[in-house]
């Protein structure tokens, strides 16, 4: 660390660090019983641990970091980088989806005593490789995306998608993209959609393509006519646009909307109604979506969760047994997703088709048949 310089040009002394034995004597305890209440082992009555570890607290005390990695022989440092927005590497927390993915990914790690390092997608080798980095993490990857590649070069473990499954210091999460489009697609069909369109990111990443290829074979398999628009770029703008591309292309008019390329729901919504739709009246309509908008349109939109937060806590605790524990062979997991029904694809019930009216009774009082003679 550079040492500020003084107003006559010398560096002026490091502060010093408090130490482990400075805290012991402020506590009034040994320098044992205070490393084991940090540390929480030992048997110690809770009033000391606290005595002790506000005692450290207060002082400002920090582990030594040196010491602690050279006794561990870990960094203890996470990389993270998200592998699909290579052309724009630092956008990914303007997505709900990576957003809360980071964010559970790095307080799952700090739980477990790790940080997190932010890389940018498409990193080069000489961007990482003097940090010393335990792991890193590649959320959804792109084909032979190569900073995949130079990690397991460098024996660096990656925790990734499932595209990295059966190669050598690589581990995965990941969710069932085919189940998940099935689920969906079969709850438009129970509903009496018979054209559903899909809105799908032009990429490479494993779960895109699979989200296409179980489209196509779902459509197949039903008879039905297959409809796919892929966004050109991420982002609002360009996957609206391929939505009013779904809606407008065809002969005839789809009668529901799977949106798998992230977008705002209320947009959603806003483009299928600038087209002459009503939501579900006309069109059903569902995204894959962590934002929480959904819940509030009108009507609220029917979302398919890839559970960031399940994904992340997996991935980390499979991180852990790998560095921690030992673990040799390589694998993963899947985490099953929530598909959750809204108003936006539950069909509103049909009135009944009017009918001939029934005959009407006479709201006339009966008369009284005549009983009197008439005048003469």
């Amino acid at each position: 660390m550079t040492e500020a310089p003084e107003p006559g040009g010398q560096p002026s002394p490091p502060t010093p660090r408090v130490r482990l034995v400075d805290v012991a004597r402020e506590a009034g305890l040994s320098k044992t019983t205070v490393s084991a209440a940090l540390n929480d082992t030992g048997r110690l009555s809770p009033e000391v641990r606290e005595r002790a570890r506000e005692t450290a607290r207060r002082m400002g005390y920090r582990p030594n970091a040196t010491a602690r990695q050279l006794r561990a022989g870990r960094a203890r440092l996470i990389g993270y980088v998200v592998g699909e927005l290579a052309d724009a590497p630092w956008t990914f927390l303007e997505s709900p989806y990576f957003a809360r993915l980071t964010g559970a990914t790095a307080a799952s790690a700090l739980g477990r005593g790790y940080a997190l390092v932010l890389l940018p997608a498409g990193s080069l080798q000489s961007e990482w490789s003097a940090l010393p980095l335990d792991a890193v993490v590649v959320a959804d990857p792109v084909a032979d995306d190569r900073i995949v590649d130079d990690l397991i070069a460098a024996r660096i473990p990656v925790f990734s998608d499932r595209s990295v499954e059966g190669r050598p210091e690589a581990h995965w999460v990941d969710v069932d993209a085919t189940a998940a489009v099935h689920r969906t697609l079969d709850h438009f069909l129970a509903q009496g959609a018979r054209r559903p369109a899909l809105v799908v990111p032009d990429s490479t990443t494993r779960f895109h393509r699979e989200v296409f290829t179980a489209h196509r074979d779902w459509c197949a398999a039903h008879g039905l006519p297959e409809l796919a628009v892929r966004a050109a770029e991420p982002g609002n703008g360009p996957v609206v646009r391929a939505v009013e591309t779904a809606l407008t292309a065809g002969p005839e008019r789809p009668d529901a909307l799977f949106v798998v390329a992230e977008a705002s729901p209320p947009l959603v919504l806003d483009a299928a109604r600038r087209h002459g739709y009503d939501v579900p009246g006309d069109l059903l309509v569902a995204c894959v979506s962590e934002d929480e908008t959904a819940v509030h349109t009108e009507p609220p939109v029917t979302t398919l969760s890839l559970r960031p937060d399940a994904v992340a806590e997996a991935g980390i605790e499979l991180l852990v047994a790998v560095l921690e524990h030992g673990r040799r062979e390589t694998g993963g997991m899947l985490v099953p997703v929530r598909l959750d029904v809204r108003a936006s694809s539950v069909r509103p019930p049909r009135l009944p088709e009017p009918g001939p009216r029934p005959p009407q009774p006479d709201p006339r009082p009966p008369q009284s048949p005549c009983t009197s003679s008439p005048p003469t």
